[in-house]
């Protein structure tokens, strides 16, 4: 490792424990215009999980102390009740189609991510994963308690434990053998993110509607290697969460995510084109083994802040 990253580990890494709860809103207190939070929630069939997150967050963080000003969920097109769920628990609802409708809408949780800054308004951005179980508020008010007390921080993720089949540590499968090979090799100043790929982070949004956004899973990627070379590495931050238990991804899925994540990367380090931006998997069937082929994520979205919707919007 990096004796830059050896010590940025040092500087750069907490525990949500490290920031009481009483600080932040005394934070928020000396200067809530520059300290507002937005919570966004990118959902798509999500109606198991859903409005217990919703619930912990206006309890533990709207009601109880006021530390986060708007909540939504992001409706990716569900089939099931994920909307209705998470209205019922307290959270605005907004579909993903009914945002910048000028734009068709492109399948992807990048695209969502992306979306979402023209319908929220806080200048701290905090995403959080829809399919979390046993979610805690730390997810959240740790991520953001950086942003909160220190100006010169500006993107913070979460890191956790990930179990798998009751072992610890075993999640995070495409993280171990993608992603973080990916980093070490071509952005060696991110090697000490322990979650790369983490859904649950926090961001400024002077930084965030500055960077483009891939549509697709390469979007946590995407994001922590446009921020490094935007801010650099001393405005990024990493807090302890404890344990991030969630729904795990087939292995065909998790095929599908690598890819996209590779092409993701590949595209940050050509900045040229894929030769076949496919990938085809196998699926055994009555008479053998059959080929499935689908595409690779290949589009991104501009930096918001060259979106004409959006710069009316702030310069009203």
């Amino acid at each position: 490792m990096l004796e830059e990253v050896e010590r940025w580990l040092t500087r750069r890494s907490w525990s949500s424990g490290d920031r009481p709860l009483n600080r932040l809103t005394d934070a928020r207190a000396a200067d809530p215009r520059r300290t507002s939070v937005s919570v966004v929630l990118p959902a798509l069939n999500e109606e198991a999980t859903v409005g217990a997150i919703v619930a912990v967050i206006r309890r533990e963080l709207m009601e109880k102390v006021r530390l986060v000003d708007e909540l939504v969920v992001i409706d990716s097109g569900s089939t099931d009740s994920t909307a209705a769920v998470a209205r019922a628990a307290g959270a605005r609802v907004v579909h993903r189609d009914a945002i910048l409708p000028r734009i068709p809408a492109l399948p992807g949780k990048g695209e969502v991510l992306w979306r979402s800054l023209l319908v929220t308004s806080g200048e701290i951005v905090c995403f959080v994963d829809a399919d979390l179980k046993d979610f805690s508020a730390d997810f959240v008010s740790g991520t953001v308690g950086p942003l909160l007390t220190d100006p010169t921080v500006q993107f913070v993720k979460a890191m956790y434990d990930r179990p798998l089949g009751g072992r610890a540590g075993q999640g995070g499968r495409v993280t171990e053998l993608v992603a973080r090979p990916l980093l070490n090799l071509h952005w060696p100043q991110l090697a000490g993110f322990v979650q790369p790929l983490g859904g649950e982070y926090a961001v400024r949004r002077s930084l965030l509607e500055r960077l483009p956004f891939p549509v697709g899973y390469g979007v946590e990627l995407g994001l922590l290697v446009d921020a490094l070379h935007t801010v650099g590495l001393d405005a990024l931050g990493q807090v302890d969460v404890g344990v991030r238990v969630h729904r795990h991804q087939d292995g065909q899925a998790l095929g599908r995510m690598a890819a996209a994540i590779y092409r993701t990367a590949q595209l940050r380090l050509s900045r040229g084109h894929l030769v076949r931006p496919v990938l085809t998997q196998f699926e055994r069937g009555e008479d053998g083994f059959v080929p499935r082929t689908h595409a690779v994520d290949t589009e991104e979205r501009p930096p918001m802040r060259e979106i004409a919707e959006y710069a009316e919007r702030h310069a009203a």
